[in-house]
């Protein structure tokens, strides 16, 4: 008997609905952390992530509240806690990391 690959096994065993399902159900479950929890993991209060940043602490807490956010924003909100921003494309089986954004 020789090995199958993940892929060959979970091919004979789940149509490709039910594949599709159940990623959709494990995406779902990954955890999204909203700005604050991030700045809060990070041990800072507004406070710091406004001197860190150059933002006004007023303006650090509408950030936080919005829905919606400019990709400048949110890499000058994760770099002054220290982090990087990273934008990922997936396409299919394929994931890029875009540089230029």
């Amino acid at each position: 008997m020789g090995t199958k690959t993940w892929k060959h096994l979970k091919d004979e065993t789940m149509g490709s609905e039910r594949q599709a399902r159940v990623h959709a159900e494990a995406m779902a479950e990954l955890r999204q952390v909203e700005l604050r929890e991030l700045r809060e993991i990070a041990g800072k209060t507004q406070v710091d992530l406004a001197e860190a940043s150059g933002f006004q602490q007023a303006e650090v807490s509408r950030i936080e509240r919005r829905e919606d956010h400019m990709l400048s924003t949110l890499r000058r909100y994760v770099e002054a806690l220290g982090g990087e921003l990273e934008v990922v494309a997936v396409i299919g089986d394929h994931r890029v990391r875009l540089r230029s954004v």
